[in-house]
């Protein structure tokens, strides 16, 4: 899935932000606003997304497609990946500190 459309999934965007946005639309993470998200296979997005959901998780907040403001959510994350984790840093796949 490419970055756009998954960043639009999980966060959300606003009219017009995209060929084809046209109405707002609440991503996964307001969705899941007090309860639990579940990531699968988050070992196959790219690193500059990671930086991305990074953000969600330490600050709270998520910025929708095409807005300039950000929203708070408090939601539990729960991901999963097929490959070896460990591997995948030391082979700069993924992120540590994700």
């Amino acid at each position: 899935m490419p970055d756009q459309l998954l960043e639009s999934e999980l966060f959300g965007h606003k009219k017009g932000a995209f060929t084809g946005a046209v109405n707002d639309r609440i991503g996964l993470f307001e969705q899941a606003d007090g309860g639990t998200i579940f990531l699968d296979e988050i070992g196959e997005v790219a690193r500059t997304f990671q930086v991305k959901l990074l953000r969600v998780l330490q600050d709270g907040e998520v910025r929708p497609l095409g807005s300039n403001r950000r929203r708070r959510v408090d939601v539990r994350v729960v991901a999963a990946i097929n490959r070896s984790l460990e591997t995948e840093i030391g082979e700069v796949r993924f992120r540590e500190d994700l």
